[in-house]
């Protein structure tokens, strides 16, 4: 016997937040979503050797509430 609740779900459309998924993982989902989506923001910090390699930066981005940390070779000048 289907279960009432069951059918009343089926074939509507919902709403739910990308933290609340259980599987596959969220992070998994935003980089599916989200993989090749370009971020913009400031350099506030540079570290580790920019001549040998292995340079990182710590940029502010407006649209994210931390900084992030990324290898200094992923980053482009963008004109202002």
């Amino acid at each position: 016997m289907a279960d009432p609740a069951q059918e009343t779900w089926r074939g509507r459309h919902v709403e739910f937040l990308i933290r609340d998924i259980h599987l596959p993982q969220p992070a998994e989902v935003l980089l599916e979503l989200h993989g090749d989506e370009a971020l913009a923001g400031e350099v506030i910090d540079l570290s580790g050797n920019t001549q040998e390699g292995g340079a990182f930066v710590v940029v502010r981005c407006e649209r994210l509430r931390r900084p992030c940390v990324l290898a200094l070779e992923h980053i482009q000048a963008v004109d202002e």
